[in-house]
Parts: C-alpha cells; sequence; structure tokens
C-alpha cells in the first residue's frame, strides 16, 4: 500500500485522567525525534482518517478501538517553513485497561493530563491539547512553524490566536 504523504492522523487515548502518549525515541530522520505525541500515522490507500487511525492504534499499541468508539475532534494543518505540509485528522477514545504493547517508534506511557504539559511537546501541540480539554467542539486549527520549528502564528477556526499568551 501506498502512503498518503501529507495527510495523517493523531489519537490521545484516556484512561482515568490519563493521556497515553509516545516518547518518539526508537526511529531515526524523525521530525518527533524526543517529542511526547500521541499515536498515529500517514493515511495508505482507500482508507478514511477513522480507518487509518484505527490501524495505527492497532499497530503501535495492540488496542483493537472499534471505528464507533473514535471521537473525531479536529483537523490540524502544519505549515513549516522547511516546505513540509501535513493535515492531521485528529481523535480521542477511551482505552481499555490492558497495558498497551511495546512501540517500536519509542515508549508509551501513561500520563496524567495535567502533567502532559511539562513533557517536550510541540507548541502547537499545547495549544490543541489545551483546546481538547476545554471543549468537545470539533474545531479547525493551522499552526505555522519558522525554519527552526518554532511556532510563529497558530489559527483556530479563522481566528488567529496570540499563542505568546497562553
Amino acid at each position: 500500500m501506498a502512503r498518503r504523504d501529507g495527510i495523517t492522523t493523531l489519537c490521545y487515548l484516556e484512561r482515568d485522567n490519563k493521556y497515553l502518549m509516545l516518547h518518539r525515541v526508537s526511529k531515526k530522520n524523525d521530525i518527533n525525534k524526543d517529542k511526547w505525541i500521541g499515536v498515529g500515522g500517514h493515511l495508505e490507500d482507500d482508507e478514511s482518517p477513522e480507518e487509518c487511525i484505527k490501524r495505527e492504534i492497532f499497530e503501535e499499541t495492540g488496542y483493537d478501538i472499534p471505528l464507533d468508539a473514535l471521537e473525531f475532534r479536529a483537523v490540524i494543518t502544519f505549515v513549516s517553513a522547511k516546505g513540509d505540509y501535513e493535515l492531521m485528522n485528529l481523535f480521542t477514545a477511551k482505552a481499555p485497561d490492558s497495558e498497551p504493547k511495546e512501540c517500536d517508534e519509542g515508549k508509551l506511557e501513561w500520563v496524567t493530563k495535567d502533567k502532559v504539559f511539562e513533557l517536550n511537546l510541540w507548541e502547537g501541540d499545547k495549544i490543541f491539547l489545551k483546546r481538547l480539554s476545554e471543549s468537545r467542539k470539533f474545531f479547525s486549527m493551522k499552526l505555522v512553524y519558522d525554519i527552526e520549528d518554532k511556532l510563529v502564528e497558530a489559527v483556530i477556526d479563522g481566528k488567529t490566536l496570540n499563542f505568546n499568551t497562553l
């Protein structure tokens, strides 16, 4: 199957007021190297975002989350001065009570939601994680990064944010 470059999925699995976070330490040439993110990946041929995230969750955690248990929460557009462009479909889902399998992309760890912001996150991820915790309403976000991966613009539902005061 071919990968759909530029179209991705990400899911924050939830349990006991915690997110299952993936510390990306295993892959070489990883744009997310040393960052903490949810689980997910690129769409393959003929996949919907829901089918992709279901597959990615299973591959990375061993959890078989039913399609109807996935909550489609947002579409995030990433733009970088390095020339990268990504359209990410963001989901949340309840995780089963069992522990995840080992992941070949990094270390999986349950992190209390209020401690997530202490991790090494992308600046834009902090904004959408805050939004996920504050509202159940679907949203669209655009995040623009400069050549040094510094967040320079954030727009939610067409409104530019002053993200330096968040």
